[in-house]
């Protein structure tokens, strides 16, 4: 029987003492108690007199885990795998190498689950919020297979891949919006504490103001008025709209076929839903997964509810043994180049490969997209800022410009 140090997980210790040449030194390393540490120490020639664990501090509770968290999580388990660590040892060193306490929580989880008789597959199925089912799918297959390390290598690249593309989205969208909300800040600013004190200024005069300082000071009275009226709007359709999407399957679909449609974001909403068609595709068919399972996979990860009844649609026509490409090709919804690569795939023999190089010509192609649209948008909202404050600016100063004809 185990003992009770012995099922201890390393933990982190300082200590304090004096090596072979009599001088102090302290600092920490890892065991699994003090009495193990002190003979470690004693080996490396250091006379501990002091051995402490250290306190590991999480300000602010723990932390949410991101899929960027599972991704890294994912491509350390291969790297131990590949050098032939052991499952149940390679669960204990990730988790002491993670800074995400829930993480960590969540490895150390898997590992008891895996001491307990489990397969790995079967262990991540009971985490299904972090672990969806084509996760679990793809390390079942390399699990059964007997080439796990292989596979969560391809899992790992998926993950990074499908991680990269959606922080490219984010990165294309987050810029404008946030110069658009820095911007109504500002201008609700210069309206509700600016304009009122050149309005009170300006009735000084007597004498009619420009017809663009009125619109300015009618613009602003109306914002003071109103303003709680306004805020408690603005606040209600966010909120409406956070649970409108959360809640219903016909508002989300209904955006997803809109979200297509516009002129800059449809463009790279298709290029990035493809590129996860692809991808995911690759991944799954060159794992062994069946072709028909594969696309059921597929068909979640799109993103878009018009590529995911697409992918429905493919799935049908395939199990009554249509070719890929045909079923493709039925759907209109798939470019020229994912089609003819497919084709070329499904005649040689080398589908995976040719959707991987689908899936890498469509990432780059996002990629290219929202380094275009950040270029494009940066002087297009200067110009737009400029024109907004700046005509607050002159409107508020035309008056005094003309003061001399406005005090005569």
């Amino acid at each position: 029987m185990a003992t009770k140090a012995a099922e201890q997980k390393n933990a982190t210790f300082l200590y304090e003492g004096i090596d072979r040449q009599g001088k102090k030194v302290k600092g920490e390393t890892s065991g699994k108690g003090p009495a193990l540490v002190r003979a470690e120490l004693r080996k490396q020639g250091i006379n501990a007199k002091k051995v402490v664990k250290k306190r590991e501090i999480n300000i602010g509770g723990k932390k949410k885990i991101k899929p960027m968290d599972i991704a890294i999580f994912t491509r350390q388990m291969a790297t131990m795998m590949k050098a032939g660590v052991p499952l149940v040892q390679a669960f204990e060193i990730v988790a002491d190498g993670l800074d995400n306490p829930s993480m960590k929580d969540l490895v150390l989880k898997l590992k008891v689950e895996v001491e307990g008789g489990n397969n790995f597959a079967g262990a991540l199925s009971k985490h299904p919020d972090y672990f969806d089912d084509l996760y679990c799918s793809l390390i079942d297959a390399g699990e059964q297979a007997g080439a796990l390390e292989t596979m969560l290598d391809r899992v790992a690249l998926y993950k990074e891949k499908s991680e990269a593309l959606k922080q490219k989205i984010k990165k294309a969208m987050k810029y404008p919006a946030t110069v658009v909300v820095a911007a109504v800040i500002v201008t609700a600013i210069l309206l509700l504490k600016v304009v009122p004190v050149f309005q009170d200024l300006f009735e000084g005069f007597g004498a009619e103001l420009p017809a663009f300082t009125m619109f300015v000071i009618n613009l602003s009275k109306g914002l003071s008025n109103n303003f709680l009226f306004i805020l408690v709007g603005i606040i209600a359709f966010v909120v409406g709209f956070s649970t409108l999407k959360r809640k219903s399957e016909a508002f989300r679909n209904a955006l997803d076929r809109t979200y297509l449609k516009l002129p800059i974001v449809g463009d790279l909403t298709f290029k990035s839903t493809i590129a996860r068609y692809a991808r995911t595709l690759s991944t799954t068919f060159s794992a062994g997964v069946p072709l028909i399972e594969a696309l059921d996979a597929c068909a979640g990860a799109t993103g878009n509810v018009v590529y995911r009844n697409a992918v429905h649609q493919i799935k049908d026509d395939v199990a009554t043994g249509q070719q890929l490409q045909f079923a493709m090709r039925a759907t209109g919804v798939f470019p020229a180049m994912a089609l003819q690569m497919t084709a070329i795939g499904e005649e040689s023999g080398a589908l995976d490969a040719m959707l991987e190089k689908v899936a890498v010509y469509y990432e780059d192609e996002v990629d290219n997209a929202v380094d275009g649209l950040t270029s494009m948008m940066e002087p297009l909202i200067m110009a737009v800022l400029g024109v907004l404050i700046g005509g607050l600016i002159v409107a508020m100063y035309l008056p005094i410009f003309q003061l001399g004809n406005v005090v005569g």
